[in-house]
């Protein structure tokens, strides 16, 4: 059949599985504009509604959308003109936030790279996207000072990533600023209460002075005068977000203001149900478009209040909930086991929780999870989504499909439907062919927020967009039921006996084992049988669980097709997302 009869088909099949309270079309509550005239409204509307809430410290509407004006004063004072890239190189925290929407609403284009990154990751990422200007955390100093001279750098700017929490002696900061005059920070309140949330070290850290960098919020304190008169428009580049590079060096995906908006505006009403009362949590690193989605997006998006941790602590995220009653929180599913094994879990009240959205890496979201997990919070846990960086990663939904838990009866990960607005196609990999339901193949996605290539790298942008699509190189399958199952990266499968191996099912089946802290699947080469898997695992501190007993439970649980060799080691490589580093692996093979 055609491609339009194909999809057509495909159209009637999600139609059919689409839930009830899911809306069919995008949702825009401000219009269609770019998030930095959402960000202005909510200001104009209710300058006092928290905006972001750090370790005791609030900040309103009001103050983010004026401290994000003298952002954009002062980069246009350093000579950044619209359409010049910007490095934004730290951890997370409220100045991030000043700087993205800063950034944006001078027209420039927001570059985050990895504050785990050394000077030679760096110094690419700078090179590569001909950042000027960077904005770090002091911390980082040193890193940026070794690449320096190499790049194009013209400015640095720098803050210390616990500036803008609450008293550091233990307190809350009162909440009388004057928006307009885009104060910094209060006075400690009289009678100011204990701090909600542990405090981590690099909050605690001592603030680092330097002659070579430009000290961030004096400097937007000093700013005078308003930033030039700049609306940026949807089709206007808004960011280069960069591949995680766990295959060859990074791209950077060119991702516009459109981008952004359509993102939240297809995956927000059917994947997390937020408006203005919602309360967000984010952990996730906002370098890292999935962070920069769940902490710089969606929140403003709804005009909600975000709650930010700069990095993940169990002890962190329930004090948080409890103190912010929050509603809203995606997790990775290792987080998910963390707090349910946590020694203090039952010492705080999960109550206000509406929707929490599992992120499967290492661990796969279960049945027994999901059981957990209800009953100690009372909401039901369930798969975010699938995407990647190219499509903004929110290209699928799964809220309102776990009836019985019919989405965790299969496996490899179901992901549910795709968002409006978005299609999906199954090809063959080789032909491009297109593939009937219920049939293996390449997983091709076109979309709204579909990047527009990477960035100077045009042979590599036309070898994945071709004709409107991206040819992901994933595998997936597509049922007869229209539901979407992401089966992993095609280098991926193994080919055992001639049978396929997904080793995101393997690893899903070995996160059901009660001693494996996480597990990673690799294939190599085997003569008999073309591969074989081969697990390498990580057990939980104490277990004293042998190799020999978790390969005869693998034999009791497994097809024997699927049985993987067991490898424990003492800890996975990671990349900064949360990512297993599977070519280290295949070194230790």
């Amino acid at each position: 059949m055609s491609e339009r009869e194909y999809l057509d088909n495909l159209q009637r099949l999600w139609a059919q599985a689409w839930p009830a309270h899911a809306p069919r079309e995008p949702q825009y509550p401000l219009g269609q504009r770019p998030l930095t005239a959402y960000l202005r409204e909510w200001a104009r509307r209710a300058p006092e509604r928290p905006a972001l809430h750090f370790y005791g410290r609030t900040l309103s509407y009001g103050e983010l959308d004026a401290l994000s004006e003298r952002c954009a004063a002062l980069l246009a004072a350093l000579g950044v003109k619209p359409g010049d890239r910007v490095a934004v190189f730290m951890p997370n925290c409220p100045q991030m936030h000043v700087a993205f929407y800063g950034i944006l609403k001078l027209g420039a284009v927001h570059a985050p790279v990895s504050p785990l990154s050394k000077a030679l990751e760096l110094g690419y990422q700078l090179k590569d996207s001909g950042a000027q200007v960077v904005i770090c955390a002091d911390l980082l100093l040193p890193i940026v000072e070794q690449v320096r001279s190499e790049c194009a750098l013209r400015e640095v700017i720098a803050t210390s990533v616990g500036e803008m929490c609450g008293d550091k002696r233990g307190h809350n900061y009162g909440d009388k600023r004057d928006h307009n005059r885009g104060e910094i920070r209060g006075d400690p309140s009289p009678d100011a209460a204990p701090l909600p949330v542990p405090l981590p070290d690099v909050v605690l850290a001592p603030k680092v002075a330097s002659a070579n960098a430009i000290d961030f919020l004096p400097a937007l304190v000093a700013t005078r005068g308003a930033a030039p008169a700049h609306e940026p428009q949807l089709g206007d580049i808004a960011a280069l977000n960069y591949t995680g590079g766990t295959t060859g060096l990074p791209k950077g995906c060119i991702h516009t203001h459109g981008d952004m908006l359509y993102t939240c505006a297809s995956f927000m009403p059917v994947a997390l149900q937020a408006g203005e009362d919602a309360v967000f949590l984010n952990f996730l690193p906002e370098f890292w478009i999935a962070g920069e989605n769940a902490g710089l997006l969606f929140p403003v998006f709804a005009g909600a209040a975000l709650v930010l941790l700069a990095r993940w602590d169990p002890l962190a995220w329930m004090s948080a909930v409890q103190h912010y009653r929050v509603s809203h929180c995606g997790m990775l599913v290792d987080s998910i086991a963390e707090v349910l094994d946590h020694a203090r879990v039952r010492d705080f009240d999960y109550t206000s929780l509406r929707q929490v959205g599992a992120i499967s890496f290492i661990k796969k979201l279960t049945r027994e999870y999901r059981l957990r997990w209800r009953a100690l919070t009372g909401c039901t846990l369930y798969e975010f989504s699938y995407g990647m960086t190219e499509t903004h990663t929110c290209d699928t939904f799964t809220l309102g499909l776990q009836d019985d838990d019919r989405d965790l009866r299969a496996q490899p990960t179901f992901v549910g439907l795709p968002v409006p607005g978005t299609e999906l196609k199954i090809c063959d990999f080789a032909s491009g062919a297109l593939l009937p339901p219920g049939t293996e193949g390449e997983l091709c996605v076109r979309s709204p927020s579909l990047f527009k290539g990477y960035w100077q790298r045009a042979q590599a942008s036309a070898e994945a967009l071709r004709d409107g699509w991206l040819h992901t190189g994933d595998l997936a399958v597509i049922t007869e039921e229209g539901f979407i199952r992401y089966l992993g990266r095609r280098k991926e499968m193994l080919k055992v006996n001639g049978m396929s191996v997904f080793p995101s099912e393997l690893e899903a089946l070995l996160g059901q084992h009660p001693a494996i802290l996480g597990s990673a699947v690799v294939g190599r080469p085997d003569a008999a049988r073309g591969q074989q898997p081969v697990a390498f695992v990580v057990l939980k501190p104490g277990s004293g669980t042998q190799a020999d007993e978790l390969a005869d439970w693998c034999r009791e649980s497994m097809a024997v097709y699927k049985v993987p060799e067991i490898r424990v080691i003492d800890a996975l490589p990671m990349t900064a997302t949360g990512k297993v580093r599977k070519q280290e692996l295949d070194k230790l093979l």
